[in-house]
């Protein structure tokens, strides 16, 4: 993942976002045109990444996103209001964090719920920044 100069700041927010994860390693670039900047290589819930500050002409695109599944509403409204705050948020289940990166926070079930009903759930979806677990079960439900 690369940064512009928060490189460490990036990984110490998602360690304390998601729990069971920790900051494995920190580095500075040696040479080139990043010398001097952070390599921070950190893990969340059991999945590596790497950080580095390398400058400003590369940033995150909504082409390269990760899905946080969540089991309950609190879980969503947890992850959902942590990962936006300073960033910005879209329908779906869509927000951009902090630092410009692009996440989906959604019920693990979503798979299993839209297959009730496909087009009043996705129209429901439609209606909806953050994911309401009960209101898509509803629309599941509905005729």
């Amino acid at each position: 993942m690369w940064f512009n100069g928060r490189a460490r700041e990036a990984a110490e927010f998602y360690v304390a976002v998601f729990p069971n994860s920790r900051i494995l390693s920190e580095s500075t670039i040696a040479v080139g045109p990043a010398e001097g900047g952070a390599v921070v290589e950190f893990e969340l819930e059991g999945q590596r990444f790497e950080a580095f500050d390398a400058g400003a002409e590369a940033t995150f695109t909504l082409a390269i996103s990760f899905n946080v599944a969540c089991e309950t509403q609190e879980e969503i409204d947890y992850y959902w209001d942590r990962l936006s705050e300073g960033g910005a948020t879209t329908q779906c289940g869509w927000l951009e964090d902090r630092f410009g990166v692009s996440w989906q926070v959604v019920p693990a079930m979503l798979g299993e719920i839209m297959a009730k009903n496909p087009g009043r759930v996705m129209g429901a979806l439609l209606e909806m920044e953050k994911l309401d677990i009960a209101e898509l079960r509803a629309a599941a439900a509905s005729e």
